[in-house]
């Protein structure tokens, strides 16, 4: 498995919000480090907007705050963009999941996720 984290917005939004799988994600959390976890932007916009709906604004602009305090966000860029468009033709991923795969396939980095589509592709560690 790959030494890189990318904990998908599922895993974010469950950390923040304490949802029931809170502690299985806590440990890819609790050591995060802009040198080994990777944050792509869709990522923060999903975070920003499920945390704002449950809890507030204000703990939705910390959330996102930690995380780009603590990992390296990846900007969508034209390359990620179309290798993510490659990567739902060929898995017949959701945009926001393909570009997930994108970021983690071009950071070298393990994805850590409750998402069902993702969790069936390589390189995916599955939270149940």
């Amino acid at each position: 498995m790959k030494a890189n984290v990318l904990v998908d917005s599922c895993g974010w939004i469950e950390y923040f919000t304490g949802g029931t799988l809170a502690d299985k994600y806590e440990p890819h959390i609790s050591n995060a480090s802009g040198r080994t976890h990777f944050t792509p932007t869709i990522v923060l916009y999903e975070v920003y907007r499920r945390v704002k709906q449950e809890l507030g604004e204000e703990l939705a602009t910390e959330a996102c705050a930690r995380i780009m305090g603590y990992t390296t966000t990846v900007p969508l860029d034209d390359r990620l963009a179309m290798e993510a468009a490659e990567i739902s033709l060929e898995h017949g991923l959701s945009m926001a999941d393909a570009i997930v795969k994108a970021t983690a396939d071009f950071c070298m980095a393990k994805i850590v996720t409750s998402d069902e589509h993702l969790g069936k592709l390589k390189d995916v560690q599955l939270i149940e």
